[in-house]
């Protein structure tokens, strides 16, 4: 055998029909479309189109709310960024940033993402200063119970106290 000899086996690619060709080739005149007009036609639009009757995403009532301000983050878990530091992705003495982070390749980015989010799953075994756009609770305790600090930098404005 020879590479100039290899070829698929039989009946493994087959030949594209030739449409549009004639009465004889079996695909004349519409193209196997059956029909004129749009239907026909390339990038037929008909998604959701009910022949004129309402459609049902009009017939149905609309429920909640979608806040066009909301900010997405990319979750990191204190879990995943323990096994980076330990994995020598992250170094240990060093402060860790969201730059640092995504050249680990630990959080994925995007333009919709408003910077990263650090989650209290898993556990951190070493002290680490770190920051981030936004943190739970439970991760900032975690990181902090181990010796390391959390400087988060979009952090909501405390609600004045009532007196």
């Amino acid at each position: 055998m020879k590479l100039n000899e290899l070829r698929d086996n039989e009946g493994a690619r087959y030949k594209s029909k030739r449409l549009g060709r004639g009465i004889g080739s079996g695909k004349g005149k519409t193209s196997g479309k059956g029909v004129k007009g749009q239907k026909a036609r390339e990038g037929v639009s008909l998604n959701g189109f009910e022949g004129g009757q309402l459609p049902i995403y009009r017939r149905l009532p609309k429920r909640g709310f979608v806040n066009i301000f909301r900010k997405e983050y990319a979750p990191l878990n204190l879990g995943a960024l323990d096994k980076a530091i330990e994995a020598g992705r992250l170094p240990a003495g060093e402060p860790i940033d969201e730059a640092r982070l995504r050249e680990a390749g630990l959080v994925r980015t995007g333009a919709k993402l408003a910077g990263v989010r650090l989650l209290g799953h898993g556990e951190i075994k070493r002290a680490v200063t770190i920051t981030v756009s936004g943190a739970s609770a439970a991760a900032i305790a975690a990181v902090q119970a181990a010796g390391g600090t959390v400087t988060v930098l979009n952090a909501p404005a405390e609600a004045p106290a009532e007196a």
